[in-house]
């Protein structure tokens, strides 16, 4: 942060604290240690009037400022600890406070404290998805959409703060597809049965050094109250068509054993309308010689399925032990309809295509997990993952092409495309604090990926169906990884320590069996790398804090995406991998300043080498342009943050982030490439509690003019979304109403530069819509406590679509 940004701070600091009392709180626990995140709220004894609220910093302290003369009551609560009120001190700069661990008999023991929609911390951003209205009913692809830092593009692929690269984790477990097959999965899965979704643009090193531009950690609800406990929610929404989340949540408790289960289902009916304009020049680029004016709809629907139970056993004092079984059953189809004219040089009509189309996705995976947990004494924390996942993903097609006109045809393309994926992973973590300040983290790592791909394509031109050979293929793929690493985590003062060090070994084999036409081919490839990472953070005062982060992170590429087969997406439009690009490499720094957890800023810088881009080829001659991914070059992006979280008055709670980015890409296509961009997001919460157990949300974003690849500029695109709540049923149930996407304004335009072509798009889907919820909690009302994740943690964002 420069020098100014700073002094700017701490004179509007001390220019708003001007005339007032100024006082520190401290907030300790049994111990004497401090506890950070505490609510701390002022009251007025008389009708629990909130004077102010503030949080702990890391030190357990908080400073806060009251003109209000008379009787005062102060009063902290955390999570996990009984909530302890005070009368306020008439004398001293400084409140102790010491907070009692929570004792599950005390039912009289209410939390009236309600969680932020958004929290926006110094290394990390933590989405709470319950207290947003308007995520009821949404799928976890659409609370993604609005979060902040967060841009979605028209294939699903996920952006944070302006690069491309995102690991995506499911309960600390990677999700191992990515591309299509990643946005079914989110699409498919329900907000409701997700806790907190945690974004971190610098991880540690006990993660996965995947994700060029961090992790996004989607962490489902636990719940380990005595005896029996659930939720059940249901949702319907309706915009052009109907949409419905459901889900079931149970749990039983008794002594050392946990048992759980949760059940999800997600069904719905949608559209894609798309309208794309593809011209193409001669050799000039700059004389047009035909265009392809290509409207297409699609409407489609589907249903996801989602089954997670499991137990938990505590062995002894200090040792436990799990065993989870996930299924995931999803199935998609849909119906595409587009008639696609060709235009000469001056606009005329030359011919036109009708094409019909069907597509089907039947996905089956399941996944087995045994962990352990033991304690050492008071220092020593050892915990071991064995998981085992197996996805089947079978995806098949029909297009019908008549061309009218000249020498019209009509031709029919059939493609079947199974593909298996095996994944086995083993994780072992141990941590050690040696002393209240300093804590040392070690694990290890293996995981090993087979995949088996076939696409089998036929093709009828009025003579039956013949297999079409240049197209199929059927691809075998193995890869080895195994990783180590060490963090050390050191208090000192006011300073606050983090570094860690991570490697990584990675070995895959590729192998292509032949056909009549396309030969028999392999690759191998094995490389090393090390990965450090650094979060420092310090204390100005108890108000202030400087932080600085940096790490090295990897992106491998997709494992599908290595395979050179070919994935029709309609006659003059093809996608296919490539075997021979390597993965990239990304240094990411940033420095931050935090005043009060209340005002949030921070400048960054990312440099990424051999950048991985989404890049388009066309051939003239026959109008094909076909989609692939390949390393291009080098991105760099500039990146200014800032973000405040306000109590306005107290019934309003207010959330807003900016983030502007400078990005520059540089890569070799057909020609040397030079891209450079400003853009700029904006995301915005808006809480308002209206009494008697009413609550309203207004929340909205918008993203300025912005490029994720080389080739393709998108215009701006935003979001308005109102949201009530009502609290029913003695507060074990609650009703929401919300209306999303009120402008109609998320939508996809952009412009795609290919060779000596190019291609204006503009694309619809079915955002705006109504949607109410209904969730009703039962069993004993205890607070929660946390279940420890277990952990095969990272591995599953690779399989290609």
């Amino acid at each position: 942060m420069s020098k100014p940004l700073l002094l700017l701070l701490l004179t509007l600091a001390t220019i708003f604290a001007q005339g007032q009392q100024q006082r520190t709180v401290l907030v300790v626990d049994e111990s004497g240690k401090p506890l950070a995140h505490v609510t701390i709220e002022v009251l007025l004894p008389s009708d629990s009037t909130q004077v102010t609220r503030l949080f702990t910093d890391s030190l357990g302290r908080g400073l806060f400022s009251t003109k209000t003369s008379g009787e005062l009551v102060i009063r902290a609560s955390l999570i996990g600890y009984q909530t302890k009120s005070l009368p306020f001190p008439s004398t001293g700069m400084e409140i102790s406070i010491q907070l009692s661990k929570e004792i599950a008999t005390l039912k009289e023991v209410q939390v009236t404290s309600r969680k932020p929609p958004v929290r926006i911390l110094a290394d990390k951003t933590i989405v709470n998805v319950d207290a947003g209205i308007t995520n009821a009913g949404a799928t976890v692809m659409e609370v993604l959409e609005k979060s902040p830092g967060i841009t979605i593009d028209r294939n699903g692929n996920i952006s944070l703060k302006g690069k491309s690269g995102v690991l995506i984790l499911i309960d600390d477990k990677q999700v191992y597809v990515s591309g299509a097959d990643l946005s079914n999965l989110l699409s498919g899965m329900n907000a409701s049965q997700v806790d907190v979704i945690e974004i971190m643009d610098n991880p540690p090193a006990r993660y996965d050094a995947a994700g060029n531009a961090g992790i996004i950690n989607i962490k489902t609800k636990k719940n380990k109250q005595d005896g029996w406990n659930g939720s059940l929610t249901v949702s319907y929404g309706q915009g052009r068509l109907p949409k419905s989340n459901n889900s079931l949540l149970l749990n039983y408790k008794k002594n050392s054993t946990n048992l759980f289960f949760n059940y999800t289902m997600n069904a719905n009916r949608n559209f894609m309308d798309m309208f794309a304009l593809r011209t193409y020049y001669a050799p000039d680029n700059v004389t047009p010689e035909s265009q392809l004016d290509q409207p297409f709809l699609t409407e489609g629907g589907g249903l996801t399925q989602t089954v997670r139970t499991g137990i938990d056993q505590q062995i002894g004092k200090h040792t436990s032990i799990g065993l989870t079984v996930t299924t995931t059953n999803l199935s998609r189809y849909s119906r595409s309809r587009s008639d696609a004219l060709w235009l000469g040089p001056n606009g005329q009509s030359d011919s036109v295509i009708h094409t019909y189309g069907e597509n089907t996705t039947d996905w089956r995976n399941s996944g087995i997990n045994l962990n352990g947990r033991h304690q050492f004494g008071e220092r020593g924390n050892l915990s071991i993952d064995l998981d085992h996942f197996r996805y089947r993903i079978i995806n098949d097609q029909l297009f019908e092409n008549e061309v009218s006109g000249p020498g019209g045809y009509l031709e029919m393309i059939n493609g079947h495309i199974p593909s298996t994926i095996r994944i086995y992973t083993g994780k072992l973590d141990y941590e050690h604090k040696f002393d209240k300040q300093l804590i040392l983290e070690t694990g290890w790592k293996s995981a090993r990926i087979t995949t088996e791909n076939i696409a089998q394509y036929a093709m009828d031109l009025g003579n039956g169906w013949e297999e079409d050979l240049g197209k199929s293929n059927h691809f075998k793929y193995r890869e080895t990884i195994h990783a180590a690493y060490l963090t050390l985590k050191k208090e000192v003062g006011r300073w606050n320590l983090q570094s860690g060090l991570r490697y990584e070994h990675t070995q895959y084999t590729g192998h292509q069996l032949g056909n009549a036409i396309n030969p028999d081919s392999s690759f191998t490839r094995k490389y090393n790398s090390l990965f450090p990472s650094l979060f420092l953070q310090y204390q100005l005062d108890s108000s202030n804090q400087l932080s600085l982060t940096m790490g090295r992170r990897i992106d491998r590429p997709a494992f599908q995406k290595l395979n050179p087969f070919v994935f029709v997406i309609n006659k003059y439009t093809y996608q296919q991998g490539n075997p021979y690009f390597l993965p990239q490499y990304a240094w990411n720094w940033e420095l931050g300043h935090t005043y009060k957890e209340k005002l949030n800023t921070s400048v960054s810088y990312s440099q990424t080498r051999d950048y991985i881009s989404q890049i388009f080829y066309s051939d003239t001659a026959t109008g094909l342009v076909k989609y692939t991914e390949g390393n291009i070059g080098k991105l760099q992006v500039w990146g200014l943050s800032i973000s405040a979280q306000l109590d306005p008055a107290k019934w309003w709670s207010l959330t807003l982030e900016t983030i502007f980015n400078h990005k520059v890409i540089e890569g070799e296509l057909w020609k040397p490439i030079r891209a450079s961009i400003y853009q700029f997001q904006v995301n915005m919460n808006n809480q308002f509690r209206l009494g008697k157990g009413w609550t309203a949300e207004c929340t909205g974003f918008y993203i300025s003019r912005n490029q994720n690849d080389i080739q393709e500029v998108l215009e701006p695109t935003g979001q308005l979304s109102l949201g009530l709540a009502k609290q029913i049923w003695k507060n074990k149930g609650t009703l929401k109403l919300n209306a999303r996407d009120l402008l109609y304004t998320v939508r996809m335009e952009g412009l795609t530069d290919f060779e000596q072509s190019t291609e204006y798009f503009i694309l619809k889907r079915d955002t705006r819509l109504v949607n109410l919820s209904l969730s009703w909690r039962f069993g004993k009302n205890n607070k929660p406590s946390r279940r420890s994740s277990s952990g095969a943690e990272e591995e599953i964002n690779r399989v290609g679509g």
